[in-house]
């Protein structure tokens, strides 16, 4: 049975969307004649790149409920009641045979006037700690698609289903040559290589304790590769002008992500869950530096995760800057650790998630 109208709701956080794009285009990629729906949070990140990728979306009023005491909450239950009536006139209109939530906001009602009109429903949860929403969905949900064990803390054992986390569609081919990626790069394949991954807000303190560690840098033997992310690049610049190290390299944005990976000895990185899925399938050693201004803290349960099986070390954020170049310095340079490390997160890789997700898509369906 094909799918022919499939809606997918959710977002606030690249976390939430990408996994969903990745899901929506392997649908279509089965089933070129699918009308896919995506349905957002006016005002939320979704609303910009849903439409950039090609697909069409709504969005909803709806918002987080406040954290602390104050008159938005009379906001908050209007826009919910505005939502939770909205979501019921799109599930009535576009008639969709599965409705299917990632996380943020707008999957709240969506999937709710899903379920109660009889379509059938699933989630997507990329964390090791459930997000609010999917923990309050689970119960009216048919199917929960996670990405780590021990998942029943949170939803009905029975209707969870390991797939992992989707992730980019060119991380899944095999990485490229060591030698094209020194290229790029401008560095020799024997150096040895840190890959240092910012990028968005949190990645303030991040670069922080790389412009602290500078001089530290620049008496080491190894090469370091370094995504600011576009708002913090041009001060960093400014900052490094008169001493930048000669041994590292500032970008604001790596586009050739799977060369930055290939070449890399040593990943260091915030722990965000898509990240995490793509730092196991291609197997490298890594540093995690959990946010700490995420909700519920899932960023160091995420790396926790994989602490426990000896597949990272994580340092906390507000002892990186005293601790994450020795670390790194002496990670790089224990070969019996790196290969530990390397072989320990590659076993949680799954290759296959976007695809295992669309099957129990298409199981729901039939069903």
């Amino acid at each position: 049975m094909s799918l022919k109208r499939v809606i997918l709701s959710g977002g606030g956080t690249g976390g939430h969307i990408f996994p969903a794009l990745s899901i929506a285009n392997e649908i279509h990629k089965r089933n070129p004649e699918c009308k896919i729906l995506f349905v957002g949070a006016l005002g939320r990140m979704e609303m910009e790149k849903i439409p950039a990728a090609g697909y069409k979306i709504i969005g909803l009023p709806v918002m987080g409920f406040p954290r602390k005491p104050s008159t938005k909450i009379f906001k908050f239950v209007i826009n919910l009641i505005k939502s939770a009536r909205l979501a019921r006139n799109i599930v009535k209109e576009f008639n969709p045979q599965i409705a299917i939530g990632v996380g943020g906001y707008a999957s709240g009602p969506l999937l709710r006037a899903a379920a109660k009109n009889g379509v059938p429903t699933l989630i997507q949860e990329q964390n090791s700690y459930a997000g609010i929403t999917n923990k309050m969905l689970s119960k009216k949900v048919k199917t929960i698609c996670v990405a780590y064990d021990k998942m029943e803390r949170f939803f009905p054992k029975e209707k969870i289903i390991l797939t992992g986390n989707p992730v980019r569609e060119n991380l899944i081919q095999k990485l490229e040559s060591k030698k094209e990626a020194a290229d790029y790069f401008n560095v020799n394949e024997t150096d040895k290589v840190i890959l240092i991954i910012g990028g968005s807000l949190g990645a303030r303190s991040i670069n922080n304790a790389v412009l602290k560690n500078s001089e530290k840098i620049a008496q080491s033997d190894v090469k370091v590769i370094w995504q600011t992310g576009a708002y913090y690049f041009e001060n960093i610049k400014n900052e490094l002008k008169e001493n930048q190290p000669g041994n590292l390299q500032i970008h604001k944005f790596i586009t050739r992500m799977d060369l930055a990976y290939s070449i890399a000895q040593l990943v260091v990185s915030r722990a965000g869950a898509g990240t995490i899925s793509e730092l196991c399938l291609v197997g490298k050693p890594t540093i995690l530096v959990p946010s700490p201004n995420v909700s519920e803290d899932h960023q160091t349960k995420n790396a926790m995760a994989l602490v426990e099986k000896n597949a990272t070390i994580l340092i906390r954020d507000n002892e990186m800057q005293e601790k994450l170049f020795d670390m790194a310095f002496e990670v790089i340079g224990n070969n019996e650790r790196s290969k530990t490390l390397a072989e320990n997160i590659k076993t949680l890789a799954k290759p296959n998630a976007t695809k295992t997700i669309v099957n129990e898509v298409e199981k729901l369906v039939k069903k």
